[in-house]
């Protein structure tokens, strides 16, 4: 493991998480039931090292299995698990991490897909209108594809 490569991970996680944290507490202050940046640290401390250790497992793993599983696997499972009702810790680790909403965490991510494609904007121009084309499918394809499924799910149990 490159400890250097490592370092550097951690500290833009860190930032990343810091910055969630005040996406967290606008977004919460907006709604009308703030929750400031402290009150949701120990939350955002466990969604922190859930992915550090699901980083490192991921690390670990792919050295030694033929199939690569990714990263959020492996954190994913260990969030699932530490959240299981019944294991030690997991209404503290539920609580704290039901103060984050998703849209906070989301936000800093989204601002990094941005700047990434920003860097690549001369192949991006190259794609041309084809790109812009195929965008707007995906997005109105996933849509439409969301809403059939829910008015489907909606009708089966009743509730529509």
């Amino acid at each position: 493991m490159n400890t250097s490569a490592w370092l550097k991970k951690v500290k833009c996680l860190a930032l990343v998480s810091a910055f969630a944290l005040i996406g967290n507490y606008l977004s919460t202050m907006k709604a009308g039931k703030p929750v400031t940046p402290i009150q949701a640290l120990p939350g955002m401390a466990m969604l922190l090292a859930i992915t550090i250790v699901g980083s490192l497992i991921t690390e670990v793993l792919d050295k030694v299995l033929p199939k690569n599983l990714p990263a959020i696997a492996y954190i994913s499972l260990l969030a699932i698990i530490v959240t299981i009702p019944g294991v030690p810790g997991a209404e503290f680790a539920s609580a704290s991490m039901g103060k984050i909403g998703l849209l906070p965490l989301c936000t800093p991510i989204l601002a990094y897909a941005g700047i990434s494609l920003g860097k690549d904007l001369d192949t991006f121009k190259k794609q041309g209108v084809s790109i812009v084309i195929v965008a707007l499918l995906t997005f109105v394809g996933t849509y439409v594809g969301s809403a059939i499924i829910a008015e489907i799910v909606l009708r089966a149990t009743g509730v529509i």
